[in-house]
């Protein structure tokens, strides 16, 4: 069972990048997912799906997949591109757009 090693992406309903920084690692599914006939839940009977485990860096994340013979695959996190911005420009006399109301 391969399990995957990722840095988790900030979420769309938050504007900082708290536990961003975190290095997770997760069980890929073994089972596949079935609905219950009677109340509509969908489930699994495989129990490592729902175990997520965390780390502060990715070399501990590779040594505990690495020390319990687990085959993993690392995600590099994406570039966090910051262009700093101002409200001040918004009211710059050389603006390149019209403002208007």
């Amino acid at each position: 069972m391969q399990v995957r090693i990722f840095q988790p992406a900030k979420t769309a309903m938050q504007s900082g990048r708290a536990g961003t920084q975190i290095w997770h690692l997760e069980f890929a599914p073994g089972a596949p997912r079935v609905a219950d006939p009677l109340m509509g839940w969908t489930s699994s009977t495989d129990t490592r799906a729902q175990l997520r485990l965390t780390f502060e860096t990715r070399e501990e994340a590779v040594a505990f997949a690495e020390k319990h013979g687990l085959p993993y695959v690392v995600e590099q996190p994406h570039e966090h591109k910051f262009r700093p911005k101002s409200y001040a420009d918004n009211f710059r006399y050389d603006r390149v757009g019209r403002w208007t109301h």
